[in-house]
């Protein structure tokens, strides 16, 4: 891949470049700790480091705030799951590791695919509509099918399935385009550096999951 996520110095070469771009978009204080907590969090992952968990309870925190104050209030709910999430997974990576540091990874089962399927279908067009309804959410259906996935792929990391990486590129790339058009630029600029990180997570972790069927 052509990024090395294995080396700290790719870390710091991306938090110079969200540090830029915070600059140039005149960013909030509390954009710049949320995307870089963000950024941190999801190197870690890539990495199966424990740490990624407390790393994204404080990135959730920080962007309960912004997509409350963006009025993208399927986004902000969101980030409660994921703090609920990121608790359970902190529990269920330390659980059944044997020797090693965290649990083993997994593949997704069929049945689970089936059941998810049913749940975006359903999660989007309820979620949607009482947005529609009830707040005042600029773009309900789309911010509530997004928040429905990454509910899914948080879901999917904390069980530390493989798939959850796949999830997560679809998810990356419809929030670049949302959070431009919300004026969010920011934000915008770190998903997609979530983008290629993803996909660097999902050879990395698959390379390693092959690796492990062989010993």
């Amino acid at each position: 891949m052509a990024i090395n996520m294995d080396k700290p110095s790719t870390m710091f070469g991306l938090l110079a470049i969200m540090l830029i771009i915070a600059y140039f978009t005149a960013s909030t204080a509390l954009e710049i700790v949320a995307t870089t907590t963000g950024l941190l969090s999801v190197w870690l992952t890539t990495r199966e480091s424990i740490w990624c968990m407390p790393m994204g309870l404080i990135n959730v925190a920080c962007f309960f705030c912004s997509f409350y104050d963006a009025k993208l209030y399927a986004d902000m709910t969101l980030q409660v799951f994921f703090f609920v999430l990121g608790i359970w997974g902190w529990y269920v990576w330390l659980t059944k590791r044997y020797t090693a540091k965290v649990r083993p990874t997994k593949r997704i089962e069929a049945k689970m695919i089936i059941l998810l399927s049913i749940l975006i279908i359903a999660g989007t067009g309820g979620w949607g509509y009482l947005l529609t309804e009830y707040t005042d959410a600029s773009i309900p259906y789309a911010d509530a099918f997004i928040a429905i996935l990454s509910v899914i792929a948080q879901f999917l990391l904390s069980s530390k399935v493989l798939e959850h990486w796949l999830v997560w590129i679809v998810v990356d790339v419809l929030s670049i385009g949302m959070y431009f058009y919300k004026g969010l630029d920011t934000i915008a600029f770190l998903y997609i550096i979530y983008l290629f990180i993803a996909i660097a997570g999902w050879f990395g972790w698959k390379n390693g999951y092959q690796k492990s069927l062989a010993t």
